[in-house]
């Protein structure tokens, strides 16, 4: 008799949840609009995240859509705003070994001109099956993105 734990039991009426937005809390400042446009400009052009001005109060909150209006990033201004060690992180995946490489780059020549980019330099991790390339990036946010993509062997 095993002592495993049961399998879960397998949905075939709808579909499991999916991550689709992060909440962050950061300081009032980083919101106004000089701090807005300092954050949109780096990730819209190392990313392609977009704000969504319906949702933008001066100094409160900034939304960043991520490709979908149903992925976001969420900025919200507070007292006692998040701090994380450096390697906390949230990670995303790119389809492409060459979408990878373009928003490294991207990140890379950001890091080159502006201090407060925090760009940790891509690696390869070899795992059975799969190789894992990825690399991370802090910019006036306490948490870094991690970007992925899965090279499978």
């Amino acid at each position: 008799m095993s002592d495993a734990p049961p399998a879960p039991k397998q949905t075939t009426d709808r579909k499991p949840p999916r991550f689709n937005h992060i909440g962050i809390s950061v300081a009032g400042d980083l919101l106004d609009a000089e701090g807005r446009q300092k954050i949109l400009d780096f990730y819209g052009d190392v990313f392609g995240w977009q704000e969504l001005p319906t949702e933008t109060v001066d100094g409160k909150k900034l939304v960043l859509m991520c490709h979908r209006y149903d992925q976001f990033v969420f900025l919200v201004a507070n007292d006692a705003p998040m701090a994380a060690p450096r390697l906390d992180h949230f990670g995303q995946s790119v389809a492409t070994e060459a979408e990878l490489h373009e928003t490294y780059d991207r990140a890379k020549a950001w890091a080159a001109r502006d201090a407060e980019v925090d760009l940790i330099d891509l690696k390869v991790e070899h795992h059975p099956g799969l190789d894992l390339h990825a690399w991370y990036v802090g910019y006036r946010l306490p948490v870094m993105i991690e970007t992925q993509y899965w090279a499978w062997t």
